[in-house]
């Protein structure tokens, strides 16, 4: 608080100003006296902080040095170990792949070569890279085995067993991928096979087969020249016959052409550019193709919309060229393998089963039995055609099933065929344990994959065998119309699996069981492209001969793709 100066005041120095006065410094150290109650709250304050004072901590840590340097470490620690990964897991001891390499470095040295017992050098090899894809060895070993397998074909060749040699060159064509050895070995081997004196047996033979138009195949023409070609390659009599074979095959191709035969044409145009990839003419009848398949592809596009406009509105078959069945069956004489009219049929087929059961379920058995006969005719495998067969109470009729699809539909109904259908409430005790025997079974058959074959222990037979029995058996409608969805799902599984023949017969027997279905067109072209990749793997590893028959498996799925045309010039371009 402030006061009034007295001028009387000691420290008052006259000039206005008073001095500072520091008091009695000798009672410092001295506790201060509490301070008397003057009735205010009390307030607590935290000492001053000054540097250096007793008892009096620093309100700043100082930073704890040695902990950083351990992050530090550690953090460079992991980092070094991060970016070196590689090589330190190569200092780490590798049991299973130094053996397995171990063994198939031995079975190298001892010239076990080859073989499919697990023991070979190539096969333990194979498995050293299957351990570890990118290890340097693994690859080198497979190398060193071509180049062994091209030593054995050599000495073979040297003594006279062409076969051996021809064996150990397709080895070492299929690990080397090709080169000079390969390619002299391959010359070398063709002469020897075709001795002087066989030359001109072997011409003699392909003249007569071209005499007999039998142009192509392992006896053909085409073949026999060509083996005198590869041990003669300047034989002046092979060329001309070469030639000669190639004029027959483009005027077989013309005449299907001026048929309007597009599929003919097609295929004759394959096996021409297989035998005679460089032929003159070549160019030219493709360009004819092209255009005749240009205007079918128009025709054939206005025949399946016909079909399905036909379809919507509900003419399902009947007299005249406007009902669907007409028109789907046109595109078929215009593309026999066409899957959208196949499915267009399939879905005519489901009409008339539709058509069936409401006539059954309006009393008139004669005109659903008449339906049914005419769905039968066109989808004999359907699981819906079966179905109202048995609410009809007839027994099953004995499918005649694509041989793909084996024998199993006839089959069932020949077991079941002395079995009348009777309403359940007539079934005899023996018939019931007969039928829940047989749905069982049924099911079992249907999760091992056995959906039409073998005849009678397929779950189609025997589910068909079961309403041959008792045309209402619940157990039975339901494991017969649930078949189409467990052969999609099993298809699929195929597929992603590898297994490309299970996969194309489960695509048959969908086929069969569900026609009508849009999805299957999608399947199909899923297996075609894997049986194409497939084929682009075997090619690049030089394995020409199963190339050429996964290439021929996608061909059926998908004659028209264009992936065929692009691995077929591959094929005949040695690429």
């Amino acid at each position: 608080m402030s006061r009034k100066r007295d001028l009387n005041d000691p420290g008052h120095n006259g000039n206005g100003r008073t001095e500072p006065k520091l008091g009695n410094l000798d009672q410092l150290d001295r506790p201060h006296a509490p301070a008397p109650d003057d009735g205010l709250p009390k307030i607590t304050v935290e000492p001053a902080y000054r540097r250096g004072a007793p008892g009096v901590k620093s309100p700043y840590k100082k930073p704890n040095w040695f902990l950083i340097v351990l992050i530090a470490v550690l953090l460079a620690a992991v980092g070094g170990l991060w970016f070196n990964q590689s090589r330190l897991r190569s200092l780490v001891p590798r049991t299973d792949f130094d053996e397995v390499l171990h063994r198939a470095q031995v079975a190298l040295q001892q010239g076990h070569l080859d073989g499919t017992d697990g023991t070979s050098a190539r096969e333990l090899f194979e498995a050293a890279r299957a351990l570890e894809p990118d290890n340097d060895a693994a690859r080198q070993g497979l190398n060193d085995v071509g180049r062994a397998e091209i030593a054995r074909a050599d000495a073979a060749l040297q003594a006279g067993k062409i076969d051996e040699a021809t064996q150990a060159l397709t080895n070492a064509r299929e690990l080397l991928g090709g080169g000079s050895d390969v390619d002299r070995l391959t010359q070398e081997i063709a002469k020897a096979r075709v001795s002087s004196g066989q030359t001109d047996t072997l011409i003699a033979q392909a003249q007569q087969a071209l005499s007999d138009n039998k142009l192509d195949g392992p006896d053909g023409a085409a073949a026999l020249y060509q083996r005198v070609l590869a041990a003669e390659p300047d034989n002046a009599v092979a060329r001309h016959g070469m030639d000669q074979v190639g004029d027959a095959m483009a005027a077989q191709v013309q005449k299907a052409l001026t048929a309007n035969d597009v599929a003919t044409a097609s295929a004759g145009i394959d096996r021409l550019a297989a035998v005679l990839p460089n032929y003159a003419q070549l160019p030219t009848l493709r360009a004819s193709l092209s255009a005749l398949q240009a205007q079918a592809n128009s025709a054939l596009t206005d025949a399946i919309n016909q079909g399905n406009d036909a379809l919507r509105a509900g003419r399902i078959d009947g007299d005249g060229n406007d009902t669907a069945l007409a028109h789907f069956k046109a595109a078929l004489a215009i593309d026999p393998n066409n899957a959208q009219a196949k499915a267009g049929l399939g879905q005519v087929a489901q009409a008339l089963v539709v058509q069936a059961n409401a006539a059954i379920d309006a009393g008139d058995t004669d005109h659903a039995r008449q339906l049914l006969d005419q769905a039968d005719a066109l989808a004999p495998g359907s699981a819906d055609l079966v179905a109202a067969r048995a609410r009809l109470g007839q027994p099953p009729a004995p499918a005649v099933l694509p041989p793909s699809a084996g024998n199993g539909g006839a089959a069932g109904a020949q077991q079941q065929e002395n079995n009348s259908a009777l309403p359940t409430a007539q079934l005899t005790g023996q018939q019931q344990i007969q039928i829940a025997d047989m749905v069982s079974r049924a099911k079992q058959a249907a999760a091992r994959g056995d959906i039409m074959s073998p005849p009678g222990d397929c779950a189609y037979d025997l589910y068909r065998g079961a309403l041959a029995i008792d045309g209402n058996n619940q157990q039975a409608l339901a494991g017969l119309q649930a078949l189409p969805g467990e052969v999609q799902q099993q298809f699929n599984d195929a597929l992603r699996g590898g297994s490309l023949k299970k996969a194309g017969s489960l695509l048959d027997a969908l086929n069969n069981l569900e026609p009508g279905d849009a999805a299957i067109a999608i399947s199909r072209q899923r297996l075609a492209n894997a049986w194409f990749d497939q084929a682009e793997q075997q090619l690049d590893s030089g394995d020409r001969d199963n190339a050429a028959s996964s290439l021929e498996q996608g061909r059926q799925l998908q004659p028209n793709d264009p992936r065929l045309r692009e691995i077929m010039a591959r094929m005949q371009g040695g690429r």
